[in-house]
Protein backbone atom coordinates (compact mmCIF):
# COMPACT_ATOMS: atom_id res chain seq x y z
CA UNK A 1 0.00 0.00 0.00
CA UNK A 2 1.62 3.24 -0.90
CA UNK A 3 2.82 5.58 1.01
CA UNK A 4 1.14 8.23 -1.18
CA UNK A 5 -2.33 6.17 -0.42
CA UNK A 6 -5.29 7.93 1.45
CA UNK A 7 -4.67 8.77 5.12
CA UNK A 8 -8.16 6.25 6.21
CA UNK A 9 -6.58 3.75 4.51
CA UNK A 10 -3.97 3.43 6.40
CA UNK A 11 -3.19 0.94 9.33
CA UNK A 12 -3.95 3.64 12.04
CA UNK A 13 -1.56 4.24 14.89
CA UNK A 14 -1.37 1.27 17.49
CA UNK A 15 -0.96 1.56 21.09
CA UNK A 16 2.13 2.46 23.13
CA UNK A 17 4.48 -0.41 22.70
CA UNK A 18 3.33 -3.56 24.78
CA UNK A 19 6.87 -4.98 25.23
CA UNK A 20 10.78 -5.29 24.34
CA UNK A 21 10.03 -6.68 21.02
CA UNK A 22 7.24 -4.28 20.03
CA UNK A 23 9.60 -1.87 21.00
CA UNK A 24 12.49 -2.68 19.11
CA UNK A 25 11.18 -3.72 15.84
CA UNK A 26 8.77 -0.37 16.26
CA UNK A 27 6.09 -2.25 15.71
CA UNK A 28 3.35 0.14 16.99
CA UNK A 29 5.30 3.13 15.80
CA UNK A 30 4.69 2.43 12.54
CA UNK A 31 1.21 1.49 12.92
CA UNK A 32 1.48 -2.34 12.49
CA UNK A 33 0.31 -5.55 14.74
CA UNK A 34 1.80 -8.56 15.41
CA UNK A 35 -0.98 -10.32 13.10
CA UNK A 36 0.42 -8.13 10.14
CA UNK A 37 3.55 -8.78 10.32
CA UNK A 38 2.80 -12.29 10.66
CA UNK A 39 0.59 -12.71 7.66
CA UNK A 40 3.45 -10.29 5.83
CA UNK A 41 6.34 -12.84 6.56
CA UNK A 42 3.87 -15.84 5.55
CA UNK A 43 2.58 -13.32 1.87
CA UNK A 44 6.00 -13.13 1.49
CA UNK A 45 7.39 -16.31 2.03
CA UNK A 46 4.87 -17.81 -0.65
CA UNK A 47 5.60 -15.30 -3.34
CA UNK A 48 9.32 -15.56 -3.07
CA UNK A 49 9.23 -19.89 -2.21
CA UNK A 50 9.43 -20.36 -5.74
CA UNK A 51 13.47 -19.60 -5.61
CA UNK A 52 13.95 -22.90 -3.91
CA UNK A 53 12.67 -24.61 -6.98
CA UNK A 54 13.98 -21.77 -9.64
CA UNK A 55 17.67 -21.15 -8.28
CA UNK A 56 18.45 -24.93 -7.99
CA UNK A 57 17.24 -25.44 -11.91
CA UNK A 58 19.08 -22.51 -13.46
CA UNK A 59 22.03 -23.21 -11.65
CA UNK A 60 22.17 -27.38 -11.58
CA UNK A 61 21.50 -27.38 -15.41
CA UNK A 62 24.61 -25.54 -16.24
CA UNK A 63 28.42 -26.97 -16.63
CA UNK A 64 31.55 -25.07 -15.62
CA UNK A 65 34.66 -25.34 -17.92
CA UNK A 66 35.44 -28.84 -16.77
CA UNK A 67 31.97 -30.25 -17.30
CA UNK A 68 31.17 -30.51 -13.81
CA UNK A 69 27.21 -29.54 -12.49
CA UNK A 70 26.16 -28.82 -9.35
CA UNK A 71 23.97 -30.90 -7.13
CA UNK A 72 20.39 -30.16 -6.59
CA UNK A 73 20.07 -31.47 -3.60
CA UNK A 74 23.11 -29.56 -2.35
CA UNK A 75 21.75 -26.15 -4.17
CA UNK A 76 18.28 -26.76 -2.34
CA UNK A 77 19.59 -27.18 1.19
CA UNK A 78 22.13 -24.13 0.11
CA UNK A 79 19.37 -22.04 -1.38
CA UNK A 80 16.87 -22.12 1.49
CA UNK A 81 19.99 -21.54 4.60
CA UNK A 82 21.26 -18.20 3.11
CA UNK A 83 17.39 -16.64 1.99
CA UNK A 84 17.09 -18.13 6.12
CA UNK A 85 19.81 -16.80 7.57
CA UNK A 86 19.89 -13.07 5.92
CA UNK A 87 16.53 -12.90 5.55
CA UNK A 88 16.73 -12.72 9.38
CA UNK A 89 19.72 -10.79 9.69
CA UNK A 90 17.92 -8.12 7.70
CA UNK A 91 14.78 -7.82 10.00
CA UNK A 92 17.06 -7.67 13.55
CA UNK A 93 19.56 -5.19 11.71
CA UNK A 94 18.13 -3.54 9.07
CA UNK A 95 14.20 -3.34 10.78
CA UNK A 96 12.79 -3.70 7.12
CA UNK A 97 9.99 -6.05 6.06
CA UNK A 98 12.77 -6.79 2.97
CA UNK A 99 13.51 -10.45 2.22
CA UNK A 100 16.55 -11.95 1.02
CA UNK A 101 17.51 -14.76 -1.48
CA UNK A 102 19.61 -15.95 -4.61
CA UNK A 103 19.15 -13.60 -7.42
CA UNK A 104 17.43 -14.26 -10.02
CA UNK A 105 19.27 -12.83 -13.16
CA UNK A 106 22.57 -13.01 -10.97
CA UNK A 107 22.15 -16.66 -11.11
CA UNK A 108 21.61 -16.78 -14.91
CA UNK A 109 24.90 -14.75 -15.25
CA UNK A 110 26.76 -17.46 -12.82
CA UNK A 111 25.56 -19.68 -14.45
CA UNK A 112 25.10 -19.36 -18.79
CA UNK A 113 28.32 -16.35 -18.73
CA UNK A 114 31.00 -16.95 -16.09
CA UNK A 115 30.72 -20.48 -15.34
CA UNK A 116 31.58 -21.50 -18.73
CA UNK A 117 34.84 -19.95 -18.46
CA UNK A 118 36.20 -21.25 -14.97
CA UNK A 119 35.55 -24.21 -12.40
CA UNK A 120 31.95 -23.34 -10.42
CA UNK A 121 34.29 -22.99 -7.06
CA UNK A 122 36.25 -19.85 -9.18
CA UNK A 123 32.46 -18.43 -10.23
CA UNK A 124 31.55 -18.40 -6.80
CA UNK A 125 34.73 -16.83 -5.76
CA UNK A 126 33.75 -13.88 -8.02
CA UNK A 127 31.03 -13.84 -6.21
CA UNK A 128 32.29 -13.42 -2.90
CA UNK A 129 34.74 -10.66 -4.05
CA UNK A 130 31.42 -8.83 -5.58
CA UNK A 131 30.10 -8.89 -2.28
CA UNK A 132 33.15 -7.68 -0.67
CA UNK A 133 33.23 -4.75 -3.16
CA UNK A 134 29.69 -3.75 -2.50
CA UNK A 135 30.61 -4.09 1.49
CA UNK A 136 33.32 -1.77 0.82
CA UNK A 137 31.16 1.06 -1.17
CA UNK A 138 28.85 0.75 1.82
CA UNK A 139 31.82 1.11 4.57
CA UNK A 140 33.14 4.08 2.69
CA UNK A 141 29.25 5.70 2.20
CA UNK A 142 29.19 5.92 -1.45
CA UNK A 143 26.43 3.31 -2.27
CA UNK A 144 24.24 5.46 0.36
CA UNK A 145 25.27 8.78 -1.19
CA UNK A 146 24.12 7.00 -4.64
CA UNK A 147 20.89 6.66 -3.01
CA UNK A 148 20.53 10.10 -1.45
CA UNK A 149 21.79 11.87 -4.77
CA UNK A 150 18.49 10.68 -6.22
CA UNK A 151 15.80 13.27 -6.88
CA UNK A 152 12.45 12.20 -5.59
CA UNK A 153 10.32 11.50 -8.42
CA UNK A 154 13.08 9.26 -9.75
CA UNK A 155 12.80 7.52 -6.86
CA UNK A 156 8.88 7.32 -7.27
CA UNK A 157 9.39 6.24 -11.01
CA UNK A 158 11.49 3.36 -9.73
CA UNK A 159 8.96 2.46 -7.80
CA UNK A 160 6.17 2.18 -10.24
CA UNK A 161 8.31 0.71 -12.89
CA UNK A 162 9.04 -2.15 -10.20
CA UNK A 163 5.16 -2.08 -9.91
CA UNK A 164 4.78 -3.12 -13.30
CA UNK A 165 7.34 -4.94 -13.56
CA UNK A 166 6.73 -7.58 -10.65
CA UNK A 167 3.15 -7.50 -12.12
CA UNK A 168 4.54 -8.63 -15.55
CA UNK A 169 6.41 -11.08 -13.68
CA UNK A 170 3.33 -12.75 -12.07
CA UNK A 171 1.60 -12.87 -15.58
CA UNK A 172 4.60 -14.40 -17.26
CA UNK A 173 5.04 -17.08 -14.77
CA UNK A 174 1.85 -17.86 -14.27
CA UNK A 175 1.32 -18.45 -17.47
CA UNK A 176 -1.00 -15.72 -18.87
CA UNK A 177 1.61 -14.30 -20.94
CA UNK A 178 3.56 -16.19 -22.81
CA UNK A 179 6.84 -15.45 -25.22
CA UNK A 180 6.03 -16.06 -28.95
CA UNK A 181 9.00 -18.44 -30.50
CA UNK A 182 10.83 -16.16 -33.00
CA UNK A 183 10.14 -18.91 -35.53
CA UNK A 184 6.78 -17.37 -35.36
CA UNK A 185 7.73 -14.55 -37.77
CA UNK A 186 5.90 -12.11 -35.96
CA UNK A 187 6.63 -8.71 -34.51
CA UNK A 188 4.74 -9.12 -31.11
CA UNK A 189 6.93 -10.67 -28.66
CA UNK A 190 4.37 -11.64 -26.42
CA UNK A 191 0.76 -13.57 -26.05
CA UNK A 192 -2.07 -14.12 -24.14
CA UNK A 193 -1.86 -17.90 -22.68
CA UNK A 194 0.54 -20.14 -24.68
CA UNK A 195 -1.24 -20.14 -28.11
CA UNK A 196 -3.24 -16.42 -28.06
CA UNK A 197 -6.00 -17.49 -26.11
CA UNK A 198 -5.90 -18.99 -22.34
CA UNK A 199 -6.54 -22.84 -22.06
CA UNK A 200 -5.61 -25.40 -19.37
CA UNK A 201 -6.77 -25.56 -15.40
CA UNK A 202 -3.61 -23.97 -14.21
CA UNK A 203 -4.06 -20.81 -15.71
CA UNK A 204 -7.79 -21.01 -14.18
CA UNK A 205 -6.14 -21.35 -10.96
CA UNK A 206 -4.15 -17.81 -11.67
CA UNK A 207 -7.37 -16.34 -12.90
CA UNK A 208 -9.53 -17.40 -10.07
CA UNK A 209 -6.65 -15.99 -7.97
CA UNK A 210 -6.44 -12.12 -9.26
CA UNK A 211 -10.17 -12.30 -8.86
CA UNK A 212 -10.37 -13.28 -5.16
CA UNK A 213 -6.91 -10.80 -4.44
CA UNK A 214 -8.59 -8.03 -5.95
CA UNK A 215 -11.96 -8.69 -4.27
CA UNK A 216 -10.43 -8.88 -0.82
CA UNK A 217 -8.30 -5.63 -1.11
CA UNK A 218 -11.50 -4.23 -2.76
CA UNK A 219 -13.08 -5.06 -0.06
CA UNK A 220 -10.44 -3.85 2.45
CA UNK A 221 -10.26 -7.67 3.92
CA UNK A 222 -7.50 -8.31 6.69
CA UNK A 223 -5.11 -10.72 4.97
CA UNK A 224 -6.42 -10.59 1.54
CA UNK A 225 -3.05 -11.59 -0.21
CA UNK A 226 -2.48 -14.79 2.05
CA UNK A 227 -6.26 -16.12 2.04
CA UNK A 228 -6.15 -15.41 -1.94
CA UNK A 229 -2.73 -17.97 -1.98
CA UNK A 230 -3.65 -20.14 0.30
CA UNK A 231 -7.33 -20.84 -0.76
CA UNK A 232 -5.90 -21.30 -4.33
CA UNK A 233 -3.06 -23.33 -3.45
CA UNK A 234 -5.71 -25.70 -2.06
CA UNK A 235 -7.93 -25.15 -5.68
CA UNK A 236 -4.98 -26.26 -7.00
CA UNK A 237 -4.55 -29.10 -5.24
CA UNK A 238 -7.89 -30.53 -5.44
CA UNK A 239 -7.48 -29.89 -9.08
CA UNK A 240 -4.64 -31.38 -9.90
CA UNK A 241 -6.26 -34.72 -8.57
CA UNK A 242 -9.32 -34.67 -10.46
CA UNK A 243 -7.96 -33.36 -13.48
CA UNK A 244 -5.27 -34.41 -16.01
CA UNK A 245 -3.01 -31.79 -16.56
CA UNK A 246 0.39 -32.49 -18.37
CA UNK A 247 2.55 -29.54 -16.40
CA UNK A 248 1.67 -26.84 -13.54
CA UNK A 249 5.33 -25.71 -14.44
CA UNK A 250 8.08 -25.48 -11.90
CA UNK A 251 5.88 -26.80 -9.10
CA UNK A 252 2.90 -29.36 -8.80
CA UNK A 253 0.60 -28.30 -6.00
CA UNK A 254 0.02 -32.08 -5.17
CA UNK A 255 0.12 -33.79 -1.46
CA UNK A 256 4.01 -34.81 -0.92
CA UNK A 257 4.50 -38.76 -0.22
CA UNK A 258 7.41 -36.84 2.22
CA UNK A 259 7.20 -34.45 4.39
CA UNK A 260 10.75 -34.26 5.87
CA UNK A 261 13.64 -34.25 3.81
CA UNK A 262 16.95 -34.52 4.99
CA UNK A 263 19.23 -31.23 3.95
CA UNK A 264 22.89 -31.54 2.18
CA UNK A 265 24.98 -28.93 3.48
CA UNK A 266 27.93 -30.39 1.34
CA UNK A 267 28.54 -26.87 -1.05
CA UNK A 268 28.68 -24.62 1.39
CA UNK A 269 32.69 -23.19 1.72
CA UNK A 270 32.96 -24.44 -1.81
CA UNK A 271 34.27 -21.03 -3.23
CA UNK A 272 37.81 -19.94 -4.50
CA UNK A 273 38.31 -16.40 -4.03
CA UNK A 274 40.95 -15.60 -6.54
CA UNK A 275 40.85 -18.86 -8.46
CA UNK A 276 39.25 -16.64 -11.57
CA UNK A 277 42.59 -14.97 -11.98
CA UNK A 278 44.02 -17.76 -13.30
CA UNK A 279 41.51 -19.42 -15.68
CA UNK A 280 40.34 -15.79 -17.83
CA UNK A 281 42.10 -12.61 -18.34
CA UNK A 282 42.24 -10.35 -15.45
CA UNK A 283 40.47 -7.58 -17.77
CA UNK A 284 37.83 -10.53 -18.28
CA UNK A 285 37.83 -11.15 -14.45
CA UNK A 286 37.37 -7.08 -13.76
CA UNK A 287 34.43 -6.89 -16.38
CA UNK A 288 32.69 -9.51 -14.88
CA UNK A 289 32.87 -8.70 -11.24
CA UNK A 290 31.69 -4.96 -12.50
CA UNK A 291 28.54 -6.21 -14.09
CA UNK A 292 27.66 -7.96 -11.13
CA UNK A 293 28.55 -5.32 -8.79
CA UNK A 294 26.17 -2.94 -11.23
CA UNK A 295 23.19 -5.29 -11.50
CA UNK A 296 23.07 -5.81 -8.36
CA UNK A 297 24.42 -2.25 -6.80
CA UNK A 298 21.06 -0.92 -8.68
CA UNK A 299 18.08 -4.00 -8.20
CA UNK A 300 18.98 -3.63 -4.32
CA UNK A 301 18.35 0.37 -4.74
CA UNK A 302 15.56 -0.18 -6.38
CA UNK A 303 13.79 -2.96 -4.28
CA UNK A 304 14.97 -0.93 -1.12
CA UNK A 305 13.46 2.07 -2.36
CA UNK A 306 10.43 0.66 -4.01
CA UNK A 307 9.83 -1.18 -0.47
CA UNK A 308 10.41 1.21 1.60
CA UNK A 309 7.90 3.67 -0.30
CA UNK A 310 4.74 0.77 -0.28
CA UNK A 311 5.58 0.62 3.39
CA UNK A 312 5.80 3.99 3.74
CA UNK A 313 8.57 4.10 5.80
CA UNK A 314 10.60 7.04 3.31
CA UNK A 315 10.90 10.37 5.48
CA UNK A 316 10.49 13.84 4.00
CA UNK A 317 13.59 13.77 2.24
CA UNK A 318 12.38 10.03 0.13
CA UNK A 319 15.36 8.53 2.41
CA UNK A 320 14.93 5.43 3.88
CA UNK A 321 15.70 4.51 7.79
CA UNK A 322 18.72 2.95 8.90
CA UNK A 323 20.08 2.91 5.01
CA UNK A 324 23.38 2.32 5.59
CA UNK A 325 22.67 -1.09 7.85
CA UNK A 326 20.05 -2.14 4.68
CA UNK A 327 22.66 -1.75 2.23
CA UNK A 328 25.39 -3.28 4.47
CA UNK A 329 23.01 -6.66 4.92
CA UNK A 330 22.48 -6.65 1.11
CA UNK A 331 26.56 -6.58 0.56
CA UNK A 332 27.49 -9.46 2.77
CA UNK A 333 24.34 -11.01 1.48
CA UNK A 334 25.81 -11.78 -2.09
CA UNK A 335 29.07 -12.41 0.23
CA UNK A 336 26.55 -15.19 1.72
CA UNK A 337 25.35 -16.25 -1.55
CA UNK A 338 28.80 -17.32 -3.23
CA UNK A 339 30.17 -18.89 -0.02
CA UNK A 340 27.39 -21.08 0.10
CA UNK A 341 27.63 -21.57 -4.07
CA UNK A 342 23.50 -20.74 -4.01
CA UNK A 343 24.81 -17.68 -6.10
CA UNK A 344 24.82 -14.00 -4.92
CA UNK A 345 21.56 -13.26 -2.33
CA UNK A 346 20.18 -9.85 -2.99
CA UNK A 347 16.86 -8.01 -1.33
CA UNK A 348 13.28 -9.17 -3.12
CA UNK A 349 10.63 -7.00 -4.56
CA UNK A 350 8.20 -9.72 -3.74
CA UNK A 351 8.66 -8.70 -0.28
CA UNK A 352 6.55 -6.07 -1.51
CA UNK A 353 3.40 -8.84 -1.08
CA UNK A 354 4.06 -8.96 2.43
CA UNK A 355 4.00 -4.94 2.79
CA UNK A 356 0.61 -5.58 1.08
CA UNK A 357 -0.03 -7.36 3.72
CA UNK A 358 0.42 -4.65 6.35
CA UNK A 359 3.97 -5.70 7.35
CA UNK A 360 5.55 -2.81 8.05
CA UNK A 361 8.99 -3.74 10.42
CA UNK A 362 11.55 -6.37 10.48
CA UNK A 363 9.75 -8.81 12.29
CA UNK A 364 7.61 -10.02 9.17
CA UNK A 365 11.73 -10.88 8.11
CA UNK A 366 11.66 -13.09 11.19
CA UNK A 367 8.17 -15.30 10.09
CA UNK A 368 9.65 -15.46 6.26
CA UNK A 369 13.24 -16.62 7.37
CA UNK A 370 11.66 -18.82 9.74
CA UNK A 371 9.73 -20.52 6.88
CA UNK A 372 12.87 -20.70 4.60
CA UNK A 373 15.12 -22.50 7.64
CA UNK A 374 11.59 -24.65 8.63
CA UNK A 375 12.14 -25.47 3.97
CA UNK A 376 15.52 -26.54 4.85
CA UNK A 377 14.01 -30.13 6.57
CA UNK A 378 10.33 -29.77 4.88
CA UNK A 379 10.47 -28.91 1.60
CA UNK A 380 8.51 -31.19 0.16
CA UNK A 381 5.69 -30.19 1.93
CA UNK A 382 6.64 -26.08 1.80
CA UNK A 383 7.04 -25.87 -2.18
CA UNK A 384 3.76 -27.36 -2.88
CA UNK A 385 2.33 -23.67 -3.70
CA UNK A 386 2.35 -23.28 -7.59
CA UNK A 387 3.07 -20.04 -9.31
CA UNK A 388 -0.35 -20.17 -10.67
CA UNK A 389 -1.83 -19.44 -6.58
CA UNK A 390 1.26 -17.16 -5.85
CA UNK A 391 0.92 -14.71 -9.13
CA UNK A 392 -2.46 -13.24 -8.08
CA UNK A 393 -0.53 -11.91 -5.23
CA UNK A 394 2.22 -9.92 -7.41
CA UNK A 395 -0.45 -8.56 -10.08
CA UNK A 396 -2.49 -7.15 -6.71
CA UNK A 397 0.78 -5.34 -5.39
CA UNK A 398 2.08 -4.10 -8.78
CA UNK A 399 -1.28 -2.07 -8.64
CA UNK A 400 -0.71 -0.79 -5.46
CA UNK A 401 2.76 0.33 -6.14
CA UNK A 402 1.64 1.71 -9.63
CA UNK A 403 -0.33 4.23 -7.47
CA UNK A 404 2.40 6.59 -6.74
CA UNK A 405 2.91 7.79 -10.65
CA UNK A 406 0.08 10.67 -9.89
CA UNK A 407 2.56 11.66 -7.90
CA UNK A 408 5.19 12.52 -10.38
CA UNK A 409 5.09 15.85 -11.93
CA UNK A 410 4.24 15.05 -15.84
CA UNK A 411 4.86 18.59 -17.42
CA UNK A 412 8.30 18.98 -16.94
CA UNK A 413 9.98 17.25 -19.25
CA UNK A 414 13.24 17.00 -17.84
CA UNK A 415 11.49 14.71 -15.08
CA UNK A 416 8.63 13.34 -16.71
CA UNK A 417 10.93 11.29 -19.77
CA UNK A 418 13.87 9.75 -17.29
CA UNK A 419 10.60 8.77 -15.27
CA UNK A 420 8.97 7.01 -18.01
CA UNK A 421 12.03 5.48 -19.16
CA UNK A 422 12.51 3.73 -16.20
CA UNK A 423 9.14 2.93 -15.84
CA UNK A 424 9.12 1.41 -19.30
CA UNK A 425 12.13 0.17 -19.82
CA UNK A 426 12.26 -2.47 -16.53
CA UNK A 427 8.91 -4.48 -17.72
CA UNK A 428 10.41 -4.01 -21.19
CA UNK A 429 13.80 -5.42 -20.45
CA UNK A 430 12.31 -7.64 -17.57
CA UNK A 431 15.16 -5.72 -15.13
CA UNK A 432 14.57 -3.67 -12.38
CA UNK A 433 18.83 -2.82 -13.05
CA UNK A 434 18.03 -1.43 -16.91
CA UNK A 435 15.24 0.47 -16.12
CA UNK A 436 17.18 2.85 -13.32
CA UNK A 437 20.41 3.03 -15.71
CA UNK A 438 17.97 4.00 -18.51
CA UNK A 439 16.10 6.90 -16.65
CA UNK A 440 19.61 8.46 -14.92
CA UNK A 441 21.00 8.25 -18.53
CA UNK A 442 18.22 10.45 -19.64
CA UNK A 443 17.98 12.68 -16.85
CA UNK A 444 21.59 13.70 -17.05
CA UNK A 445 20.98 14.10 -21.04
CA UNK A 446 17.96 16.54 -20.34
CA UNK A 447 19.46 18.70 -17.82
CA UNK A 448 23.01 18.89 -19.86
CA UNK A 449 20.56 19.92 -23.30
CA UNK A 450 18.70 22.20 -21.20
CA UNK A 451 21.94 24.41 -19.82
CA UNK A 452 21.29 22.91 -15.97
CA UNK A 453 24.03 20.37 -15.52
CA UNK A 454 25.25 21.71 -12.78
CA UNK A 455 22.20 20.90 -10.99
CA UNK A 456 22.67 17.17 -11.27
CA UNK A 457 24.58 16.04 -8.50
CA UNK A 458 27.96 14.32 -9.09
CA UNK A 459 27.12 10.81 -8.10
CA UNK A 460 24.40 10.86 -10.30
CA UNK A 461 27.06 11.89 -13.36
CA UNK A 462 29.23 8.88 -12.34
CA UNK A 463 26.02 5.91 -12.21
CA UNK A 464 25.35 7.87 -16.20
CA UNK A 465 28.68 7.22 -16.94
CA UNK A 466 28.68 3.36 -15.76
CA UNK A 467 25.64 2.79 -17.33
CA UNK A 468 27.13 3.99 -20.58
CA UNK A 469 29.60 1.66 -19.95
CA UNK A 470 26.95 -1.57 -18.52
CA UNK A 471 24.85 -0.88 -21.54
CA UNK A 472 27.83 -0.68 -24.50
CA UNK A 473 29.70 -3.62 -22.42
CA UNK A 474 29.20 -5.53 -25.70
CA UNK A 475 31.60 -3.07 -28.12
CA UNK A 476 33.80 -1.87 -25.48
CA UNK A 477 34.91 -5.95 -25.14
CA UNK A 478 35.01 -6.44 -28.98
CA UNK A 479 37.28 -2.92 -28.73
CA UNK A 480 39.65 -4.30 -25.91
CA UNK A 481 39.83 -7.89 -27.53
CA UNK A 482 37.98 -9.72 -24.60
CA UNK A 483 37.07 -13.06 -25.05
Amino acid sequence: MSETQKVEDRPGAGPPPANSVDRFFKISARGSTFGREVRGGFATFFTMAYILVLNPIILGSAEDKFGRQLDSVQLVTATALVAAVMTIIMGVGGNLPLALAAGLGLNAVVAFQIAPLMSWDDAMGLIVLEGLLICVLVVTGLREAVMHAIPQPLKQAISVGIGLFIAFIGFVDAGFVTRIPDVAGTTVPVQLGAAGALAGWPILVFCLGVLLTVALLARKVRGAILISIVTMTVVAIVINEVADIKSWGLTTPSVPDDVVASPDFGLLGDFSLFGAFGQVSVITVVLLVFTLILSDFFDTMGTVVGISAEAGLLDEEGKVPGLGRVLLIDGAAAVAGGASSASSATSYIESAAGVGEGARTGFANLVTGALFAFALFLTPLLTIVPMQAAAPALVAVGFLMMTQVKHIDWDRYEIAIPAFLTIAVMPFTYSITNGIGAGFVAYVLIKTVLGRAKEVHWLLWGAAALFLVYFAIDPIEQILDVK
